[in-house]
């Protein structure tokens, strides 16, 4: 697990970086376009293209930090075992769920390499290129839910419900709060 948190890590960080330059190049353009009149053409589509690839590639990170978004009105009233068990489900269900948008996309991407399609916009871009890019974040993200699948799987053979718990919960307060006085420690550290 070790190893696939270190490429989600650097997924999340393409991820950001790619989101960071889709902002400044939007910014860009409409700076342009209220002040020259001009405009970078096919910003939008970039934008788009890089949102799609930033978010494909930080999908594991966010697994593995558990950062997705949850609705847990009832589930903190659910005993523990309950809670995992509902855990464990979303995980297959989540799992299932992009393995099948993989799958799709595979089909999207392959038809896009054998008719040669190109963007509508003025940088006509072979439509594989931001596709494959899209579809080889989303296999990396694949690869790190079924590596936590796994995981999980071993702790519960073992019968492990405290690291099972850390492992695919939601995040309770006490590890937010122990998360961010973490960081604001390292951060001291770092200034002396």
């Amino acid at each position: 697990m070790a190893s696939i948190r270190r490429v989600s890590q650097a997924g999340l960080w393409l991820g950001g970086a790619l989101v960071l330059l889709a902002a400044v190049l939007i910014a860009i353009d409409v700076v342009l376009r209220a002040v020259f009149r001009t405009s970078i053409g096919g910003a939008d589509e970039l934008s788009g293209f890089a949102l799609a690839i930033g978010t494909a590639w930080a999908l594991g990170a966010a697994l593995l930090d558990r950062a997705h978004i949850r609705i847990d009105s009832l589930y903190a009233h659910f005993p523990l075992r309950v809670r995992l068990a509902l855990d464990f489900l979303a995980l297959i269900l989540f799992v299932g769920f992009f393995g099948l948008i993989g799958w799709h996309g595979i089909g999207v991407a392959t038809q896009s390499w054998t008719a040669s399609s190109r963007s509508q916009s003025a940088l006509e871009i072979p439509l594989v290129i931001p596709q494959s890019l899209w579809l080889i974040g989303l296999a990396v993200f694949l690869i790190t839910s079924v590596a936590l699948l796994i995981s999980v799987l071993v702790l519960a053979a073992r019968g492990d419900v405290i690291q099972l718990s850390r492992l695919i919960s939601t995040r309770s307060v006490a590890e937010e709060v122990g998360d961010e006085v973490r960081s604001l420690a390292e951060l001291r550290a770092r200034e002396d």
